[in-house]
């Protein structure tokens, strides 16, 4: 269900997308409390506006290179709080790291070309604000190409499997019927997933995202 109250502010430089973005995130109930066409003016948005969730592109003037993302980094820094939703045409494997580093949810990273309808981009708005993870499937595979830490190396194909579906945000049931296997299967593998990465359960964690972080973390390190 759409959060008819969520604040959103939206750091992008083009002025056409920007504007588009503001009309149809308007019209599915979000409501866009303050635009930024530069990192400086996102920085500033933030600390006035205190949004559920700023979504930046990487590439911001003056020099069209990382200054968003920076900028992004920044805001995990400042406003924990906040939850940041990459939204680019380019994956940045280095400051996506850096971004995951403090294991922390509310983190999103989506590709522009790969999001094809409306609802789904507000529907990765929902998670990130709420705590969790919404990863585009080629931005999680380019985190794990980097080293190969003892945790990581303790999971089997199946789990790994698992865990990736579950840093692209998909509940348990949905990975079952991906992987065409029974949800209580899944929950198995969750469950030897919280063992090896030594997350036990508790009342206040959010064991599902500090797994995938661990593990985008230590893969992309």
């Amino acid at each position: 269900m759409i959060n008819r109250n969520l604040r959103v502010v939206l750091a992008e430089d083009s002025v056409v997308l920007r504007d588009g973005m503001v009309e149809l995130l308007g019209a599915r109930g979000c409501e866009v409390v303050a635009t930024a066409g530069t990192a400086p003016e996102l920085l500033a948005a933030v600390v006035e506006h205190r949004p559920d969730v700023a979504v930046v592109d990487i590439r911001m003037p003056p020099t069209h290179t990382d200054e968003g993302i920076r900028a992004a980094v920044e805001i995990r820094a400042r406003t924990s709080e906040v939850g940041i939703l990459v939204f680019s045409q380019h994956v940045e494997t280095a400051w996506a790291s850096r971004l995951l580093a403090d294991g922390a949810g509310g983190v999103g990273y989506l590709l522009k070309e790969r999001v094809a309808r409306t609802s789904e981009f507000v529907d990765a708005l929902q998670r990130v604000a709420n705590g969790g993870t919404a990863l585009d499937p080629e931005v999680v595979t380019q985190l794990m190409r980097g080293g190969q830490h003892s945790r990581v190396t303790t999971l089997t194909p199946r789990e790994r499997e698992v865990l990736e579906l579950m840093a692209q945000g998909h509940s348990n049931r949905s990975i079952a019927a991906l992987l065409l296997v029974s949800e209580r299967a899944v929950e198995k593998h969750v469950a030897a997933v919280f063992t090896k990465f030594d997350l036990p359960a508790t009342g206040a964690d959010n064991r599902r995202v500090k797994a995938v972080l661990a593990y985008l973390a230590e893969s992309g390190s």
